[in-house]
């Protein structure tokens, strides 16, 4: 079963300069929980899966439903059996009815608030958030040392769920299916340990499809085709440019990088450097089958100058938020950055030190 724990973290890789407060880290433990516990888990997961299918093709967030069950048991003290207000359309909005519904979600909200004093709450939402993290551990070697079975288990799960009826996958959760979020949840799935035709109903089947009846992988918009050229199911030949000589421009220049908004910097820099490398990971089997899955003709003979601007037109949105600190920066925006770790220090690939704050 698994439990979330709250403000925690040791090793010599991981420092915190507020003693962790707001960490949160998933963690299964396979003795944990009474059999009924373990029953309203199942019964809550089975109810998220057919709700979605009911109220259409896109999935609803999840509501932290696993979260919220915990922490209403560890503050079982507060008392949550107030019954719910109901007004009428026509009827009056009285004191009393008022002064229930606000001491209700008070007490809701203290029964569901962490140990160290935060609100937690899941980073979901894009679906590009997940695969290059996959990639970067595939890379490496590591994949199987830092996911356990279950972890594994609950990428496919969480995947798999947000997997539109046509197929395909959205930018977002919610969102219409885009080549960004089909081609690399497929890639993920993958990496995961998933076959080409794996899945409940034919799901792998239908993503492929999706995928090859848009036009291929070479659709993907930028980002997509840098983390997919690092994986080596696409080439860099099929990127535009990113010149990393741009970094040794005089610091005082209008245009020079380190000028631009801090997503695009962050992430310029080390794709840069990926870029003037033409750096890929190992060109495996799995890595041979997944050029062969997602393109719409051989990989030999795929046209890579023509690719570079060539994007699916079912509509792809950009990533649109600002965040001061690169600890906050963003997570799918941190990526390159660890893999350029990764390329320039192979032997210390599982000793990146992270900020907590």
């Amino acid at each position: 079963m698994w439990k979330l724990k709250i403000a925690e973290g040791n090793g010599p890789y991981l420092y915190s300069t507020n003693n962790f407060v707001g960490r949160q880290i998933w963690e299964f433990d396979p003795e944990a929980g009474t059999p009924e516990e373990r029953a309203a888990v199942e019964k809550a997961r089975d109810e998220y899966k057919q709700v979605s299918k009911k109220v259409g093709a896109r999935a609803l967030p999840c509501a932290d439903l696993l979260m919220r069950m915990q922490f209403k048991k560890e503050n079982s003290h507060i008392d949550l059996s107030i019954p719910p207000v109901r007004l009428g359309a026509k009827e009056d909005v009285t004191y009393e009815a008022t002064t229930t519904a606000l001491r209700k979600a008070v007490r809701l909200n203290r029964a569901i608030q962490a140990p160290d004093g935060h609100w937690a709450a899941e980073n979901a939402g894009p679906m590009f958030f997940t695969p290059p993290l996959l990639i970067v551990l595939h890379i490496s070697g590591a994949i199987n040392t830092i996911l356990t079975a279950e972890h594994r288990k609950e990428l496919k799960r969480y995947i798999y769920l947000h997997q539109n009826d046509d197929g395909g996958w959205g930018f977002y959760i919610e969102g219409h299916s885009t080549m960004m979020g089909s081609a690399l949840s497929y890639v993920a799935l993958q990496l995961l340990g998933e076959g080409p035709d794996d899945g409940e109903d034919g799901a792998m089947t239908k993503a492929r499809k999706w995928i090859l009846d848009n036009g291929g992988a070479t659709g993907i918009p930028s980002w997509g085709k840098i983390y997919l050229s690092v994986l080596g199911v696409y080439e860099w030949a099929g990127c535009n440019p990113l010149p990393p000589e741009f970094w040794l421009f005089p610091s005082f220049l209008p245009f020079h990088p380190a000028k631009m908004w801090c997503y695009c910097r962050t992430a310029y820099m080390p794709m840069s450097y990926l870029y003037g490398r033409k750096y890929h990971g190992p060109i495996t089997d799995l890595v041979k089958s997944i050029r062969q899955e997602i393109h719409t003709k051989p990989y030999e003979e795929i046209n890579w100058n023509k690719a570079r601007h060539h994007c699916c037109k079912v509509g792809e949105i950009p990533l649109l938020e600002l965040s001061p600190g690169f600890a906050d920066v963003g997570y799918f925006v941190q990526l390159a950055p660890i893999i350029l770790c990764y390329l320039c220090f192979p032997n210390s690939a599982q000793k990146i030190t992270i900020i907590v704050d």
